[in-house]
């Protein structure tokens, strides 16, 4: 069988850009894992009507929303490989076969790389965090960590410092320069220079940062930007462009969430932008509707887009 659209990744992006291409009518595949990137939290937030929701309870929603369209198929499979074949795509699967399709849509996602450091990995998505957006409330009003990663770690403590008071642990980094030093000063943010030794309490509760010079700083949540990179190398097979994110390569796309490979469309986590499920499922959307489109008329501009919609 030959898809019209098949979607590899089976989240917040994937699901949503499949179901503007299932309402076509169209034939659709949708392969998936089972292993989301917020897999790790107990609840997400700030999803429009979905708030305090189990993000795997969404996804679960979202796949039988879904398989309810008689022209969708939904595999729990991974794909391992993938190349042009003709005028269509060839995907071999994990758990064997190939499926062929006219156009993909790569929503697979990123894995987050954390740092090693003894209690991060068993508190993350709990107490150890990303985003103060879909978990800053839940912690309000605690001591609140910021760890020094990236670059921009420094701006996510000014940030973090509007939920509760901020300690910044450089973890034996630089220090940041003079003017965000007088920045942190304005807004009651406390410096750490030193390593740190891991972190303490019962996991997945969190008691404080201990650090080489001994001393137990407390915290009741740890942010920090983890470090990223794709979850699968489908793009690399397929000749797509990458792109240098503030956080790890991602996928280059055009105005139309299209790739630099004719065909192929990228949306979510993969591609540049803010990495929550609102802002995953609104990019799956636009993506969906840029492959379904393009079925009918070819690429299309942004603007032809939003005046065909």
């Amino acid at each position: 069988m030959l898809y019209d659209a098949l979607v590899i990744g089976g989240s917040y992006a994937g699901l949503s850009g499949a179901m503007q291409v299932a309402r076509s009518g169209r034939p659709v595949c949708v392969l998936d894992g089972g292993r989301p990137r917020n897999r790790f939290a107990a609840h997400s937030h700030g999803f429009f009507g979905q708030d305090g929701q189990a993000p795997l309870q969404m996804i679960a929603r979202a796949r039988a929303d879904l398989a309810a369209y008689p022209n969708v198929t939904l595999l729990d499979t991974l794909a391992t490989r993938a190349r042009r074949d003709g005028d269509a795509f060839s995907v071999t699967l994990a758990s064997g076969g190939t499926l062929r399709a006219r156009k993909l849509l790569l929503a697979y996602g990123v894995v987050d790389l954390l740092p090693d450091l003894p209690g991060v990995a068993e508190r993350w998505g709990q107490t150890v965090l990303h985003c103060p957006y879909c978990h800053g409330y839940e912690v309000r009003g605690r001591r609140l960590g910021v760890l020094g990663v990236l670059p921009q770690s420094t701006h996510q403590a000014l940030l973090i410092s509007d939920w509760g008071p901020v300690n910044f642990f450089l973890n034996g980094g630089p220090p940041p320069d003079a003017v965000t030093l007088a920045k942190f000063a304005q807004r009651g943010i406390t410096v750490e220079p030193a390593p740190i030794l891991g972190l303490e309490g019962e996991a997945p509760a969190l008691e404080g940062v201990r650090l080489t010079d001994g001393r137990l700083v407390p915290v009741g949540a740890l942010f920090l930007a983890s470090r990223v990179r794709p979850a699968s190398d489908l793009a690399e097979q397929l000749g797509c462009a990458p792109v240098d994110g503030p956080q790890g390569p991602l996928i280059q796309t055009d105005a139309g969430k299209q790739t630099s490979v004719p065909g192929v469309y990228a949306a979510g986590d993969l591609t540049p932008g803010i990495g929550n499920a609102s802002m995953a499922a609104a990019d799956g959307v636009f993506a969906g509707a840029s492959l379904h489109q393009s079925l009918i008329f070819g690429p299309l501009s942004a603007p032809e887009r939003v005046a065909s919609d």
